[in-house]
C-alpha cells in the first residue's frame, strides 16, 4: 500500500503493509452534518439572543458600558467569509448598537496568550474587512501583551491555588464577550470554554499553572480527557475571574467540524456552555472506530503548521507534536507502541518567531539533563529574559515560557511509546537529541521496528494528513 505523508513544504511516499488501516478525519467517519449556510446567520443569531444561564447582551449593558469582545488568534478557527468569529461577531455588534454602545466603547482584543502577537492582515483575515476597517485604525483591535503590567491585574488564587493574572481592560469592561470554539484539543479535550479565557489573556505565570509536567503527566492526562486535572484548573481559573470581576463572561462556542464548519453554536454562561457544546462535540470528536490496537502509528509533519514556519523543523516542535497524536488516540494503542514519523527535521528553529528555543535545546543536550521535564526548573529563568520577552512584546515572537510548555508535552511521547523514529531528516541529530531515533526511509524504520518492538506482523495506523485537517481522538470502536 503506497500512502503519501506530509513532509516539508510537499510529501513523502511510503511503502505500507496491505493490512494498514487508514483514519482520515471527517471522510473515514463522517463529520456530524454542519448547519447549512443559509441557515447559519439564524442560528448564530438565535443562540447569541437566548444564552444560557445569563441575560441576553441588551440587558447586560446600556449605552455608556465598555464592553470588551476577546477572539482566538490566527492558530485557531476558521477564515472562511461565514467563519464562526466572522459570523458571530457581526450579530455581537448588532445587539450592541440596540443598547446604544457606541463603537469608541468597543475594544478587540486578540486572545493570543504566550503566542507570538498577531500581525494586521492575520487579524484583517480573522475579523473580516468590514470590522477590521471600521475598528483598527481607531486602536479599537489590539493583541492581548502577557507582559504588559500596566495592563495586567493580579486577582490573587484561585480555589486550586493558582495565580490568577488578568488581562486589565478584560477586568474594568462591563462585559467581556469571549468568541471561541468548541473543537477537538489534546489540551483539556476542547479548545473554547473557559480553557479559551484561562490561557488567551492572562500572564504566563498563569499559564505554568497547568502547561507543566506534574499536571499534563498525570493518568488523567493521557489519554485526552475533559475530565483532566488541567481542565479543572481552566474552569478553577475561569471561574476565579469571573468573581473577582463581579460578572460572568459571555462566552459564544461553535462546535467545528474538519472544514472549521459550525456544527452547532452555544452562547452563555460558561459553566451551563461547555457541558451542552461538548455533548454535541463529542459526537464529532470521540470516533469510536478501531477494531483493534494499532503497534504503529505512521504519520507525516509539514515544515509549516499550527504555530507558523518552523513548527516541523524545530525540534521541541517536533516532539510536542507527535505527542499530542499519542495523548489523542492513546486509547488504540498497543502498550508497545511505535510512532513512525516524516520530518524534514533541518535545524531550522525559527529563531525569530521562537525565541529562546535553540537555547532551551541546547541546555537539555548538557548539565545533567536526563529527561524533558528536567528542564521545568530553568522556566522563569527563561521567562525574565529581557531579549525574549521583548521579541514577544515588540518583534512578534512567542514568549519565551511557550517553550517550556511544549517540552512538558513532548515528554509523553517518550513515555507511552517504545520508540518514536523520524524518516528523512536533513540533520537528523536534533531529532536524536530530543530522544528520537532517526532513519532514512520509512520501510527502514518499520522493519527495525519489527525487530525491535514490534515483531513481524504488527498493526498498523496510517494517518496521512495529520496536519492539514482538523483532528479527532480515535477510540475503540466498543
Amino acid at each position: 500500500m503506497r500512502i503519501e505523508f506530509e513532509y516539508g513544504e510537499g510529501t513523502m511516499a511510503a511503502e505500507l503493509p496491505d493490512s494498514t488501516d487508514v483514519f482520515i478525519p471527517g471522510e473515514t467517519v463522517a463529520d456530524p452534518p454542519h448547519i447549512p449556510d443559509a441557515e447559519l446567520e439564524n442560528e448564530t443569531r438565535r443562540a447569541i439572543q437566548n444564552p444560557i444561564g445569563m441575560a441576553p447582551i441588551p440587558d447586560l449593558v446600556d449605552a455608556d458600558s465598555k464592553v470588551c469582545i476577546v477572539f482566538p488568534d490566527r492558530v485557531k478557527g476558521g477564515f472562511q467569509a461565514n467563519s464562526h468569529r466572522k459570523v458571530a461577531t457581526r450579530i455581537v455588534l448588532q445587539e450592541l448598537e440596540r443598547a446604544g454602545i457606541p463603537d469608541a466603547n468597543i475594544l478587540f482584543i486578540c486572545s493570543n496568550g504566550l503566542h507570538r502577537k498577531n500581525y494586521q492582515h492575520e487579524i484583517r483575515a480573522i475579523l473580516g474587512d468590514e470590522v477590521f476597517d471600521r475598528f483598527w485604525a481607531n486602536g479599537r483591535i489590539v493583541n492581548h501583551d502577557s507582559e504588559d503590567w500596566d495592563n495586567l491585574v493580579d486577582l490573587g488564587t484561585d480555589e486550586l491555588g493558582d495565580q490568577v493574572i488578568l488581562n486589565k481592560q478584560v477586568f474594568e469592561a462591563d462585559l467581556t464577550i469571549a468568541i471561541g470554539h468548541t473543537l477537538g484539543n489534546p489540551y483539556g479535550g476542547y479548545s473554547g470554554g473557559y480553557k479559551h479565557v484561562a490561557t488567551g489573556i492572562v500572564h504566563w505565570k498563569s499559564i505554568a499553572s497547568h502547561h507543566v509536567p506534574h499536571v499534563m503527566h498525570r493518568d488523567d492526562f493521557t489519554p485526552v480527557s475533559g475530565q483532566s486535572l488541567m481542565r479543572r484548573k481552566f474552569d478553577a481559573i475561569g471561574q476565579h475571574m469571573e468573581a473577582k470581576m463581579g460578572r460572568k463572561f459571555f462566552l459564544i462556542d461553535a462546535v467545528l467540524d474538519t472544514s472549521a464548519r459550525q456544527i452547532a453554536i452555544f452562547a452563555g454562561y460558561g459553566r451551563e456552555l461547555q457541558p451542552a457544546s461538548w455533548e454535541v462535540a463529542d459526537k464529532r470528536t470521540y470516533v469510536p472506530w478501531a477494531t483493534k490496537k494499532y503497534d504503529v502509528m505512521v504519520f507525516g509533519m509539514p515544515s509549516f503548521f499550527h504555530y507558523g514556519d518552523g513548527h516541523g523543523t524545530n525540534p521541541i516542535l517536533m516532539m510536542q507534536a507527535i505527542a499530542a497524536n499519542v495523548v489523542r488516540h492513546r486509547r488504540i494503542l498497543s502498550d508497545r507502541s511505535v510512532v513512525i514519523c516524516s520530518s524534514i527535521c533541518n535545524g531550522y528553529f525559527h529563531d525569530e518567531e521562537f525565541p529562546g528555543y535553540r537555547e532551551l535545546y541546547e541546555l537539555f543536550q548538557g548539565n545533567y539533563l536526563q529527561t524533558l521535564p528536567d528542564l521545568e526548573r530553568y522556566g522563569e529563568l527563561y521567562s525574565s529574559n529581557d531579549e525574549w520577552i521583548n521579541a514577544y512584546r515588540y518583534g512578534w515572537g512567542f514568549h519565551p515560557y511557550h517553550a517550556f510548555s511544549m517540552v512538558s508535552c513532548g515528554q509523553i511521547a517518550e513515555d507511552h511509546c517504545a520508540a518514536i523514529y523520524i524518516v528523512g531528516a536533513q540533520q537528523p541529530g536534533y531529532a536524536r537529541g530530543m530522544g528520537m531515533k532517526t532513519r532514512a526511509t520509512f520501510a527502514v524504520a518499520l522493519e527495525d521496528a519489527k525487530k525491535k518492538y514490534v515483531g513481524e506482523n504488527p498493526n498498523v495506523l496510517a494517518l496521512p494528513r495529520t496536519f492539514k485537517t482538523a483532528a479527532v481522538h480515535l477510540m475503540m470502536a466498543e
